[in-house]
């Protein structure tokens, strides 16, 4: 087999796994264990009690055994149900409200811990911390602005830690990631003349970014970490390709717009956002135990996403624009543990998460975002002191989110109306030291 289509095949087949459905707000995973699902991921930096701290904090890893391995996965659930409330597309589009453009993904992860020295410690995380996928009825009414619209990132992360002295472990990380898209929706361009046919554009980079942690241990029973994950800057590349949909094209010159098959290759540059964390962990007695989380993401970083076209008639020139006009955000969680007997632990937690999303004009129908509230539980089953279960479960409740985007001047139309939303989270996570 040719070596550069190896290259891009093996981290092609590992992100077919990492299909994520976005829970937090923007197209942002949380769910880089499930074990944190359960307290709404209250204490993220904080709590170090398997392998998956090297995400949230890698200082966390001098709390671990020897050598700790963790591995998971989160089913996630979104739906998305627009009511059209006056749009005006013409004839660009279908009819119909699109059905649930919401669907299930799959979220896995995987972490191992080593101590090098009781002080020294390494690892490495898989895991996918960004993704999204919304997904309509092929002609529905806003099916010029967007049909299907499919983010996956996978994110690599060697690590290291070390602890200071007992009161400060410091960490930090590199991590290499990838990022594939794909945008669908129905071209409307004076060339056809009609809505028959499908644009699909794909665009994918790999890039480096790097992260750091602090863990501070005040007194036997209270714990502070803070965490922070760097920007990552993608230059993309891909194409588009124009395919009829089956209704059949009518002219000629249509026909060989679609028979010529790609229109042109494409480039885009993304910068994914930043991420701070601050959390605490108190114990307030031999049963119970608080958690806090306060963290900031940086969205601004993604004004805009200008698709530009790099060859073909229209070389040089905009293919599409995303306005995405985001702002940074904030979120606050806050959760309980219960130590039922020396076996079983059972988990409580509430979150409020805000959207990058400022107004119904920038709203688009790909990321149909608003402010969340989470809902959790879960429970945390210690079967040998080596091991341990962790199931969760959370619903997180979207504000209704009105939406009023112009394409006019872009020939898609005004899409006008409101969506109703709500995700649901299960996850389980298996810990084991060795």
């Amino acid at each position: 087999m040719n070596k550069g289509l190896t290259m891009r095949l093996i981290p092609a087949l590992i992100m077919a796994g990492f299909a994520g459905a976005a829970s937090a707000a923007g197209f942002q995973l949380l769910e880089q264990n499930a074990s944190g699902i359960g307290n709404a991921y209250a204490g993220s930096a904080a709590v170090a009690d398997n392998a998956s701290t090297i995400f949230y904090n890698p200082a966390g890893m001098t709390q671990l055994q020897e050598r700790e391995f963790s591995v998971g996965v989160s089913a996630v659930k979104p739906s998305f149900n627009f009511t059209d409330k006056g749009s005006s597309v013409g004839n660009l589009a279908g009819s119909g409200d699109g059905g649930d453009a919401g669907g299930w993904g799959f979220i896995p992860n995987a972490y191992l811990s080593w101590a090098l020295t009781k002080d020294l410690y390494v690892g490495l995380g898989i895991s996918g911390p960004f993704g999204l996928k919304t997904e309509y009825d092929d002609r529905w009414l806003g099916a010029a602005q967007g049909v299907k619209f499919d983010i996956k990132t996978l994110n690599i992360n060697p690590s290291v830690a070390y602890r200071l002295n007992d009161k400060v472990s410091l960490g930090a990380g590199l991590n290499w990631q990838r990022i594939d898209a794909e945008y669908v929706r129905m071209a409307a361009t004076t060339t056809v003349g009609t809505s028959h046919v499908v644009s699909t554009m794909k665009l994918d980079d790999d890039a480096w970014g790097w992260n750091v942690g602090a863990l501070f241990t005040l007194s036997p029973s209270t714990k502070v970490g803070l965490s922070y994950r760097s920007e990552v800057k993608y230059h993309t590349t891909g194409d588009v390709k124009l395919a009829d949909d089956g209704t059949g094209l009518g002219t000629a010159t249509a026909a060989g717009l679609i028979a010529a098959g790609r229109q042109s290759d494409l480039k885009a540059k993304i910068t994914l956002p930043d991420t701070f964390i601050a959390s605490v962990s108190q114990q307030l007695s031999d049963k119970w135990e608080m958690l806090g989380d306060i963290s900031w993401t940086g969205w601004s970083s993604i004004p805009k996403v200008d698709i530009m076209r790099t060859s073909g008639a229209l070389n040089g020139l905009n293919a599409q624009t995303l306005d995405t006009d985001f702002r940074d955000t904030w979120r606050v969680a806050l959760g309980a543990n219960y130590k039922y007997n020396d076996a079983w632990k059972l988990k409580f937690g509430v979150a409020y998460d805000e959207t990058p999303v400022k107004r119904a004009a920038t709203r688009l129908a790909s990321m149909p975002d608003n402010n969340r509230l989470w809902f959790s539980t879960g429970a945390q089953w210690m079967p040998t002191k080596t091991s341990k279960l962790d199931l969760g479960l959370a619903y997180l409740y979207v504000k209704d989110s009105k939406i009023n985007n112009n394409q006019t001047a872009s020939g898609r139309g005004t899409l006008t109306g409101e969506y109703e939303a709500s995700v649901w989270i299960l996850g389980a996570q298996y810990s084991m030291a060795f």
